[in-house]
């Protein structure tokens, strides 16, 4: 089966967030007319502003007759300019805008609303519209409602612990539909700082040892003045003595045959290194990786995972086993492990489970393996679950040389049958959109929106995916289809590109994921996880929130809704590494904070890890269900070998910090193919973290990203200069050389030499 990645996308523009939100009720009726509906409205609108530009979030809301076709329409004030939207038609006349309805969020009954956006430039200021219409009617016209700030607080982390005498970092975010005139920092319920400029931040000092709260307090400047306070964090600071490990939590329950992960810190900052060693004594199927972990000066606050396994038994018992940590000097801490035990407790056949990967064991590609096993050392890797790219029409039937869509669940059977009691999950990746991948050449595809590209894969690729899928000797089997990457986000940040934004303007890849989603989901032992790319493509405020909301309103449009989907996977087929161990987003280096470095280059999360968790809060936020689960792919970012930093950087500029200590070694968090250095990562594995259902190898190791050189094919897939390791790239990765590997095949196909290099270079490493 050919697989097939992806990846470059980068994000429109690097900003700090300073929103704004205006309110229009509308109490507004259209004059009474049989051919025309009743019109009444309400407009919200609210940006994120940087210097020059602005990402701006349009809310309508129909108060009046349902409606069947709308136009959006208001004036700018300050001579601001539209540049490019989504979700509707946009256009800019002298300095009236408006926005007309696509074909698929047209139609508006009564009460419902519908988001849409777009980025704009400004000079001087950027003043809000306030003559919002909608068809022709005004949308109320009273002088929008103060609304209260909101404030976060970002550091101190909840449960964190610092050493008696250090200082205590305080930050938070504000934002207001005005200006935020200040922000206040509490401890313990006393006012400890007032800062009036962002970033908001201050340094406690003189803090007991012992258990305390932090919030903050941002003020708006209306009138009055409206305010409002964060949640409280709590936070530790830790007295002299005899420091100690600090374990959370100090107790899991393990399912069996999957893993859980509990983390190890310090109290306090130690003078050098400091080794901590860990035992584990009781049931002997219980096991704990790594063994030891080492903290430093500068990480001995930044909470170390290790991972709690517990091997498949016969026994229906729950053992127990304790896991002490010690290291000298400090006094240490356990953890008590539990085995949740599965015999006779199977699930029914067919029945869907909350999470796929739980209790089960991943489907072996056999034509994967034999070329992996092939390989020097490759056998060592050979039987790890892999997902089935699904890339094109004939992918489904197959051919001699390839294994189509029916052969692979037949074999699936058979492994499953071999397995005992435990079930058995296979994955395909559903990718064939019209206009696929529309931002790259590597990966684009067959079908195309201008040549009837919707309805030929609806017809001709989902339906029979999903008939063959749904044939009841299949029922037994978990099927997990990874829905369309490079898809949807491309819309929130790709729209200069005339493929994506007519893709948009078609509501094609919204209306080709709906229809995926309402045949495949309404199997019972089908699983949907829609990709969502990854922290270097949407981990920026513009992108996060605009790709969230896309998201949301394209599930929403299906038929059973935001119960469509069991979740999402980031880094499909990409090198983001899943946690850098040196610094985090909050790091600061000689008073800078490392988000103004190159590298992280303003963006809000420094690994996928961080980002994963952080973008299923907000999907929830936006009403998915709270048991959807996040997948992250592993299979390439593992970054290990001699180049991976073993510490910290020493060095005070923040761009060589960060540059000496990131174990991601790309040239740029942007560069996407058969990259240079990359390494295998994290084997896949169940509930692996908070919020996530499994880390997994979706991108089979040693299949290409994307040919080196433009080769002939009839597979529809072009050249992209950056899989050429001589190009030296493009505004989507800082006009750095590619970091490709040369002599790549075309996408999918074998390619030998990434596949020793990603051996050579796994993390952890292949034993």
């Amino acid at each position: 089966m050919r697989a097939h990645p992806r990846r470059h996308a980068w994000r429109n523009r690097a900003a700090t967030a300073a929103a704004v939100l205006v309110a229009a009720a509308g109490l507004a009726t259209g004059q009474a007319a049989t051919a025309h509906a009743a019109v009444a409205c309400d407009v919200a609108y609210s940006t994120n502003d940087w210097q020059g530009g602005f990402t701006a979030s349009v809310t309508v809301k129909n108060l009046g007759d349902a409606l069947d076709g709308w136009t959006l329409g208001f004036t700018f004030t300050g001579g601001q300019k539209l540049q490019q939207g989504w979700s509707a038609t946009w256009k800019q006349e002298a300095d009236k805008v408006t926005a007309k309805n696509l074909e698929w969020n047209g139609k508006l009954a009564t009460g419902a609303s519908t988001n849409v956006g777009f980025n704009g430039s400004w000079s001087g200021s950027n003043p809000k519209p306030t003559d919002f219409t909608v068809n022709g009617v005004a949308c109320g016209g009273q002088p929008p409602v103060n609304q209260a700030p909101t404030v976060s607080l970002t550091s101190p982390a909840s449960g964190s612990s610092h050493a008696a005498g250090a200082a205590v970092p305080l930050a938070a975010t504000a934002s207001d539909d005005g200006a935020v005139s200040k922000v206040e920092f509490y401890v313990d319920g006393a006012l400890v700082n007032t800062d009036t400029t962002a970033p908001y931040s201050h340094s406690a000092t003189g803090l007991a040892a012992g258990s305390h709260t932090a919030k903050a307090k941002a003020y708006d400047n209306g009138t009055p003045v409206l305010s409002k306070e964060s949640a409280e964090v709590p936070f530790t600071v830790t007295g002299g003595g005899t420091p100690s490990i600090v374990a959370s939590p100090t107790s899991v329950s393990v399912p069996e045959g999957g893993s859980k992960t509990t983390g190890f810190k310090l109290s306090q900052a130690p003078s050098g290194n400091v080794t901590v060693n860990l035992t584990k004594t009781g049931d002997g199927d219980i096991t704990v990786a790594p063994s030891s972990l080492t903290f430093t000066a500068s990480n001995w606050n930044t909470a170390q995972n290790v991972t709690v396994s517990a091997a498949e038994d016969a026994d229906e018992t729950d053992g127990t086993a304790t896991i002490a940590a010690a290291a000298s000097g400090h006094t240490g801490v356990s953890v008590t492990a539990t085995e949740e035990d599965n015999d006779g407790d199977t699930p029914p056949v067919g029945e869907h489970v909350d999470n796929p990967y739980d209790g089960a064991t991943g489907y072996v590609n056999p034509n994967w393996s034999a070329k992996a096993a092939a390989e020097p050392g490759g056998a060592a890797v050979a039987n790890i679950s892999t997902g089935v790219w699904l890339d094109r029409i004939a992918a489904i039937a197959g051919s001699s040389s390839s294994m189509g869509l029916r052969a692979h669940l037949d074999e699936a059977l058979k492994q499953d049958a071999a397995n005992g009691s435990k079930p058995l999950t296979i994955q395909f990746v559903i990718y064939n959109l019209p206009n696929r991948d529309c931002s790259a050449l590597a990966s684009n595809g067959e079908l195309l929106i201008a040549q009837d590209g919707l309805n030929r894969y609806k017809n001709e690729y989902i339906d029979p995916i999903a008939a063959i899928m749904k044939d009841p000797k299949y029922a037994a089997l978990r099927i997990v289809t990874i829905v369309e990457i490079d898809s949807l986000p491309n819309l929130v940040t790709n729209l200069n590109v005339a493929k994506c934004q007519e893709a948009k303007d078609t509501g094609a890849y919204v209306n080709g994921i709906r229809y995926a989603l309402d045949k495949l989901h309404a199997i019972p032992n089908v699983y949907t996880y829609i990709d969502a790319a990854h922290h270097g493509w949407i981990g920026w405020d513009t992108n996060f929130g605009p790709s969230a909301e896309l998201f949301a309103t394209t599930v929403a449009g299906t038929a059973k809704g935001f119960e469509s989907v069991d979740g999402f996977i980031t880094n499909t087929a990409n090198y983001s590494a899943l946690k850098e161990p040196h610094f985090t987003i909050n790091t600061t280096i000689g008073g800078q904070t490392i988000r103004q470095s190159d590298w992280v280059d303003w963006n809000y999360y420094v690994d996928e890890l961080s980002f994963a968790q952080a973008f299923r809060q907000e999907l929830i936020r936006r009403g998915f269900k709270s048991t959807i689960g996040m997948l992250i792919d592993t299979s390439r970012n593992g970054w290990g070998g001699t180049a991976r930093p073993g510490a910290p950087s020493t060095s005070s500029d923040v761009n060589t910090f960060v540059n000496q200590s990131r174990i991601d070694r790309r040239i740029h968090a942007g560069n996407w193919c058969n990259q240079s250095g990359a390494g295998l990562g994290e084997r896949p594995q169940a509930n692996p973290a908070p919020g996530l259902d499994a880390y997994v190898w979706i991108k089979p190791p040693g299949e290409s990203d994307g040919s080196s050189k433009a080769i002939p094919n009839d597979e529809g897939k072009g050249f992209d200069r950056m899989c050429d390791p001589t190009y030296e790239g493009n505004e989507r990765n800082g006009n750095s050389m590619s970091g490709s590997l040369p002599d790549a095949p075309v996408s999918g196909h074998w390619f030998s030499a990434q596949f020793q290099e990603l051996l050579k270079n796994a993390y952890p490493p292949v034993q």
